[in-house]
């Protein structure tokens, strides 16, 4: 097998450095959990407070979970396809390539599931940013009537193909000169971005009330289970974890990366992205008296409503579209690697036709789910079940398939610095115990990510 391993990794694609798989795997994380849905919890529940439970979880899973993908992918040099059916064989389990081909379809559809829903958001944000980029947006009468517009069936056919083929366009050029280059641009533009707009929110009118309100900790949501529940799942979500994505950059990886370093910075700037984005959005909906608690519609429908009433509205609208289409789009190539690769490995396609293949299929399917109702019941049922299935599997694969130490010595790879035996013991009784709960709370409570 070891030989194997060598010859494919010597004809497989890489990234080039360290910090570029960094960047990859940042544009992973920061996605539209973290700008749609971050801001919104906090107000929700409990202000800074909510930061505790948040920040518990995503070290917690960041040093397990991620970190463990990421060496999964390294070790096996192949996608969860192909490395479950490695792991199988270390245990010489009969049959081994194939039943690690059929558990490893999980996490690979569930990339591809959630890809298709999330290329039908980035159409919307498309057409937003271009309706803004023309002066267009910010002179709609009616804000919701404007998106209802383009979330009924078939309401954004165009700019939903737009996205596929932007998106894919990038994906054809592989993962050296297409996924790396392009985070190595967007992220940080993305972040400029970000700082711009928290400047020009610093001096709104009642911005000071919006800060307070975000960062006053309301300690008693501690008590509420609900707090530590959707902690919980937003850390988890939030980090990409699914046995997919991560997994498959890690196996791009070189063998003398520190993953474990790689990992904690995976974990600071998701989490600073998010803090940046509650930093923006809520106190520039409370400064001109709009719901904080708004949900979803917030980036759609309640700030464009605030950039209209704000001085060069027009321009700030412009660069927060611009900001959250650059996230959108680094999330979306990295939801799509997993089929294309295993498209690649396994069926021995070139790059060029598992791309076309993934494309129609991603249009066949996402064309018949423009409706917002409809792509939102396809996200929760894929998110729900489906990803954090693919992320168990993995896991289980690696820290209790794979025979002892096996974990900590790939963990260890690229690491001068001891990782300890704690690194195989938390992924084995805290990450997959961890995992399965999300499972089951997605289940009961109807999502929590």
């Amino acid at each position: 097998m070891a030989q194997q391993t060598t010859s494919a990794s010597s004809a497989r694609d890489s990234f080039t450095s360290r910090t570029a798989f960094i960047i990859a795997c940042i544009g992973s994380a920061v996605g539209l959990s973290g700008i749609w849905l971050f801001p919104y919890r906090v107000s929700q529940l409990g202000g800074a407070a909510f930061l505790i439970p948040y920040l518990f979880f995503v070290v917690l899973l960041g040093l397990t979970g991620v970190v463990g993908e990421m060496s999964f992918g390294r070790a096996m040099q192949t996608g969860p396809m192909g490395a479950f059916g490695k792991a199988l064989s270390l245990r010489n389990v009969p049959h081994a390539s194939a039943i690690g081909k059929i558990i490893g379809i999980v996490p690979v559809l569930a990339a591809l599931g959630i890809a298709i829903g999330y290329t039908v958001v980035l159409g919307w944000f498309l057409k937003y940013l271009v309706t803004a980029t023309t002066g267009q947006l910010l002179v709609q009468d009616s804000m919701g009537a404007f998106f209802g517009g383009i979330t009924g069936d078939f309401g954004s056919v165009g700019w939903h193909a737009a996205a596929l083929i932007i998106t894919l366009a990038v994906m054809v050029l592989g993962i050296s000169r297409g996924i790396e280059r392009l985070n190595k641009v967007m992220m940080p533009l993305f972040f400029v971005l970000f700082v711009v707009l928290l400047v020009r929110v610093a001096f709104l009118p009642g911005a000071l009330d919006g800060y307070a309100y975000l960062f006053m900790p309301r300690w008693e949501a501690l008590a509420n289970p609900q707090t530590w529940v959707l902690a919980l799942g937003q850390a988890f979500f939030g980090l990409s974890l699914a046995g997919g994505g991560t997994l498959v950059y890690g196996s791009y990886l070189k063998k003398d990366v520190n993953v474990v370093s790689s990992a904690k910075n995976v974990v600071v700037f998701s989490t600073l992205a998010a803090v940046l984005s509650a930093m923006v959005v809520v106190p520039a909906v409370f400064a001109f008296g709009a719901d904080t608690q708004a949900g979803p519609p917030l980036l759609f429908i309640v700030l464009p409503q605030v950039f209209q009433e704000m001085p060069f509205g027009n321009v700030f609208c412009f660069v927060f579209f611009l900001a959250v289409t650059c996230a959108a789009i680094t999330s979306l190539v990295n939801l799509y690697e997993p089929p294309i690769e295993a498209l690649q490995q396994e069926a021995h396609l070139p790059r060029w036709a598992a791309v076309g293949i993934v494309a129609v299929a991603s249009f066949a399917v996402g064309v018949f789910i423009e409706n917002g109702d409809a792509v939102s019941a396809w996200m929760d049922a894929v998110s729900i079940y489906a990803i954090p299935l693919g992320a168990l599997i993995a896991a289980v694969m690696f820290f209790c398939v794979c025979p002892k130490d096996f974990a900590t010595k790939q963990a260890q790879m690229g690491r001068e610095k001891p990782l300890g035996k704690w690194f195989e013991a938390m992924g084995r009784y805290l990450f997959v115990p961890l995992t399965a709960i999300v499972i089951v709370l997605g289940i009961v409570l109807g999502g929590i990510g």
